[in-house]
């Protein structure tokens, strides 16, 4: 399990490699979290929370509003370490909000043969569906309909509320990927049980980093998922019906984000449940959700024991 672990850690990070400078990670070393940076080979793990005064958290280092100049003049300096001698958790653990959006993709509109919406569709998850870019998913016993969702998420860099559209990027810290697992008897049916069918634990993965919003074009990056090697989802953010400065405009004229909060922006289309026939998750498969310049997500179904 630990070759496994390593191997997974070392493809995900040097996967879509162009690897901009500012990639923030977690890792657990010594059974203690720490904060890091993956070098540009991704072999290596700048640590950043060790001897120099920063958080070993990601949300309180965001919460600080460190001056990101200074961390780039200081890269070399860093103590470095092998990513393959850690494990990688998720870039943010205990987010105070995760808001969601259903329905903003054109292509996952089109595949379900609806109407484009005219007003976003917002839901959450819960902190305690959040796992890292490595961990297991588990395929709960209330369901059988798992579902795949590859999205985009954005992280808050500092509080917002009354923001306006014009300013809404200065709000974003930087960008990862999520994995919106659902299980579809639920959100379409029992009543239709958005929350539960949203956030059972284990249905929010992320990672494998945070890629600061200076290193890339969050409104025009491809986006992808396969299962078992198969591509199920190829996408663009471009795609986006409602795109990000609009969503913060719209959650902040009621709703004030903070440091760390995550927004997943919607998923592409091609998930299982509008293919013909169906298709849904199964203990073992392996779900790789990948979006350009982040990394991937390596993520394995078992069985809830």
């Amino acid at each position: 399990m630990r070759n496994l672990l390593q191997i997974k850690n070392y493809s995900m990070i040097r996967n879509l490699c162009t690897l901009p400078k500012l990639r923030f990670i977690q890792y657990v070393k010594n059974d203690k979290l720490h904060l890091g940076m993956s070098s540009h080979n991704g072999e290596e793990i700048m640590e950043l929370s060790k001897n120099t005064g920063y958080p070993n958290n990601m949300r309180q280092f965001i919460e600080k509003n460190v001056d990101l100049n200074v961390i780039r003049e200081k890269l070399d300096c860093f103590e470095k370490i092998k990513t393959s001698d850690v494990k990688l958790v998720a870039p943010i653990l205990n987010p105070q909000k995760i808001i969601c959006l259903g329905l903003n993709y054109r292509s996952h509109c089109e595949e379900q043969k609806i109407e484009i919406p005219k007003e976003p569709i917002f839901f959450s998850k819960f902190q305690s569906s959040i796992v890292g870019p490595t961990d297991d998913i588990i395929a709960h016993k209330i369901t059988t309909k798992m579902d795949w969702e590859v999205e985009l998420a954005v992280i808050i860099g500092s509080p917002a509320y009354h923001v306006s559209r014009e300013k809404a990027m200065d709000y974003v810290f930087g960008y990862t990927v999520a994995q919106d697992i659902t299980a579809r008897e639920w959100q379409k049916k029992n009543g239709g049980q958005w929350l539960i069918s949203k956030s059972m634990d284990s249905f929010c993965p992320l990672g494998p980093s945070i890629v600061h919003k200076s290193e890339l074009d969050g409104s025009n990056l491809s986006i992808r998922c396969s299962v078992n090697n198969i591509i199920k989802q190829c996408g663009n953010t471009n795609d986006l019906i409602f795109p990000i400065d609009d969503i913060i405009h719209r959650l902040t004229k009621s709703i004030t984000l903070l440091p760390g909060d995550v927004i997943l922006t919607g998923t592409t289309g091609g998930v299982g449940v509008f293919r013909n026939p169906r298709e849904f998750l199964k203990v073992g498969d392996v779900i790789e959700s990948e979006v350009e310049g982040i990394g991937k997500l390596i993520n394995t179904v078992v069985s809830d024991e």
